[in-house]
């Protein structure tokens, strides 16, 4: 994943979830209770769409994947950071990091799900809720492309220095984990490192319905 992460900024995590948990997440979308805030993304011009924020407190399975995830990723953003000669502001437990952002202010949880049905999509965009970012984050699958849905690629876009932007699409299967980044990510140039700026959206979906997880490291303000 690292050698991925450093080339394209994206990386398949491999299959972490089994199907019957993926469901049981599924099954929360319709739960008011579970979530502080839902976003029609036709309305604000997102893209078309819905995605939904879930309040305190995470289901137990997004509390773990969270914190699962964390000493891997940590490394790469501690990496990328100290290329770019930039602090790395990332304490070794998650815990910690997210105590940071709510002495910022960042108080409100940003782990998310995300429905579309025929014809949605999501534009280009960054998950930018604050100044203390993690510069990598993570989407999870929960439905079965080519038999749920089809269409919905995952596409993250590089604009890279001095050249045309590069676009990568990947297709992430259900209880696949596909890692990328927030922000920018370093790239070699003639003067050493430099920040390539990064996005990413979903393309659109042709049939059937599509489902995702998506762990924020950061939380909002």
């Amino acid at each position: 994943m690292v050698d991925a992460m450093d080339e394209l900024g994206v990386a398949l995590g491999g299959p972490i979830l089994s199907g019957a948990e993926c469901r049981s997440l599924v099954e929360l979308y319709d739960d008011d209770d579970r979530f502080r805030s839902t976003v029609d993304m036709a309305r604000h011009r997102f893209g078309q769409g819905e995605y939904r924020y879930f309040a305190h407190p995470l289901p137990d399975l997004v509390t773990d994947l969270r914190a699962a995830f964390w000493p891997h990723l940590l490394p790469i953003a501690q990496a990328w950071a100290e290329r770019r000669g930039q602090p790395s502001p990332w304490p070794d437990a998650l815990e910690d990091w997210l105590e940071q952002c709510h002495a910022a202010g960042q108080t409100r949880p940003t782990p998310l799900m995300l429905r579309y049905g025929p014809g949605d999509w999501n534009a280009l965009h960054r998950d930018l809720y604050g100044d203390l970012v993690f510069p990598l984050q993570v989407v999870i699958g929960l439905d079965r492309p080519d038999v749920d849905y089809r269409g919905g690629e995952l596409v993250v876009v590089e604009q890279r220095p001095r050249a045309q932007s590069r676009a990568t699409a990947t297709v992430i299967g259900q209880g696949e984990a596909l890692v990328l980044t927030t922000r920018d990510r370093p790239v070699r140039s003639a003067r050493g490192w430099s920040n390539a700026p990064m996005r990413h959206s979903v393309s659109v979906v042709r049939e059937g319905r599509r489902h995702a997880l998506g762990l924020i490291f950061h939380d909002a303000t």
